[in-house]
């Protein structure tokens, strides 16, 4: 019998008896012995209940919160607060449980939610068209690119070395699925090298993509960037924001980019490990019926009132799978909703006063850490609630001696020594001190017995 059904030898028997089947192994008749596995899974013996129970227990003993350390990580994911009323509001039943608003009938909060969350995105990024949502940023990304492939049918991406690492490998692995090259551009100074930008741009490029303020925190020179795709040939230009920035940079949609795509987290949602949270999709009026998975619309009915439908749905389980421009089975709705709540409770200005207070506090941290023996600016372009820096010893030697103290000092990054610092409204004046004293220490030990 198996170790990890219920079904026991007796029961296993009856049931191939009860198709006519002598052995297990018959029902695999079909399969090339050669494509078979002749030996034993690889996996350790089962166990009990109780001590799977003891075993997780253990395994989530390891696991340190925000709520455990001071922390100043990064790199897309941030641990911004979520007010009471979000999970209040995603919690209940007809959000949570719903999946797709197949029957309009009796989805209209669902699909009402849809459509406001669309809205929100729209405004914030200053494109007229938005989506239901899609799964994660870097999937958006790779999702905005294969739109510029239907836009044009060309199969070559310019890519700035500024977009989050883990979104360019989305993108190159979307890319070799449809025989795409992908050509990465270069950073000077911190940000897209323009000269090369440009240089690298031309009538075979599919779709330019770049991020802002990029993976370095460095704000980007967007309407520069865009310039490339203003000509009638000229390639889709795909921007990543960051939304909580949105309330101070110039929206997208004024800097001449065609497709913007981000990360939800920030947006309400929280800092679960592995997610879930959501990806958000905006575009031009022409890009609408290449965009991937939903769009919910407002209508009326039969007797004017006000309702709402799904207007679009060009995923392959609702059209031709030659047609589809996804196949992404769901919107992260329930996500979305946080999101949506979230940009509701803040408000325009709240939004903006945000965006206001992290450029205080991320200006403070810079200035303050930059002026530690040892530690220094990646690059000096204007930053909002993020910044990059190079230290004089092993960054990861320093982040475990901080570690040790309660403060996480940020994410290491690919350079040699280098250290991305973020900052959030949950981090004080006192907090970014104490992350000074902290990594000040940590930098001048190790820079110690680097020496030695």
């Amino acid at each position: 019998m198996t170790m990890y059904t219920a079904a026991t030898t007796a029961d296993r028997d009856a049931m191939l008896a009860t198709i006519g089947v002598p052995e297990l192994d018959d029902l695999f008749a079909a399969i090339p012995p050669a494509l078979r596995l002749d030996r034993p899974l690889d996996l350790p013996a089962g166990l009990g209940e109780q001590e799977v129970f003891a075993h997780l227990r253990e395994l989530a003993a390891r696991n340190v919160s925000t709520e455990d350390e001071l922390s100043f990580l990064g790199g897309g994911m941030y641990d911004h607060y979520v007010p009471a009323l979000i999970d209040m509001l995603m919690s209940r039943s007809e959000f949570l449980t719903p999946y797709t608003p197949y029957q309009p009938e009796v989805s209209q909060g669902g699909l009402q939610v849809m459509f406001e969350y669309q809205t929100a995105i729209s405004e914030l990024t200053a494109l007229p068209v938005a989506n239901a949502s899609v799964y994660d940023g870097p999937s958006a990304l790779a999702s905005a690119a294969y739109l510029a492939k239907l836009a044009n049918g060309r199969r070559r991406y310019v890519v700035s070395a500024g977009v989050h690492p883990d979104a360019r490998a989305t993108l190159r692995t979307y890319a070799r699925g449809f025989g795409a090259e992908v050509v990465e551009v270069p950073l000077r100074d911190g940000v897209t090298d323009l000269d090369a930008w440009r240089a690298a741009t031309d009538g075979e490029t599919c779709a330019v993509l770049f991020q802002n303020p990029n993976f370095y925190g460095a704000v980007e020179d967007a309407a520069a960037l865009a310039e490339v795709g203003a000509a009638d040939d000229g390639p889709v230009v795909i921007a990543s924001y960051d939304a909580i920035t949105l309330g101070i940079v110039t929206p997208p949609g004024d800097c001449g980019v065609d497709v913007c795509v981000g990360e939800g987290q920030p947006l309400g949602n929280r800092l679960d490990f592995g997610g879930p949270s959501f990806g958000f999709f905006a575009a031009t009026q022409e890009h609408i019926r290449r965009m991937p998975g939903r769009i919910a619309g407002e209508t009326v009915d039969a007797e004017g009132r006000r309702g709402f439908v799904l207007t679009l749905q060009t995923r392959e389980q609702h059209i031709r799978r030659e047609k589809a421009t996804s196949n992404i089975c769901t919107s992260q709705a329930l996500n979305a909703l946080g999101g949506v709540v979230y940009l509701s409770w803040l408000g325009r200005r709240g939004l903006v006063e945000l965006g206001e207070l992290l450029l205080a506090r991320t200006h403070y941290a810079r200035e303050t850490l930059t002026a530690l023996p040892g530690v220094r600016a990646l690059h000096a372009q204007p930053v909002v609630r993020e910044f990059a820096l190079v230290l004089d010893a092993p960054v990861e030697a320093v982040i475990e001696r901080c570690v040790a103290e309660g403060v996480n000092p940020g994410l290491a990054l690919p350079e040699e020594n280098g250290l991305l610092v973020a900052i959030t409204e949950q981090r004080t004046r006192a907090d970014i001190d104490r992350l000074a004293e902290a990594l000040g220490r940590a930098v001048a030990a190790e820079s110690t017995e680097v020496a030695a």
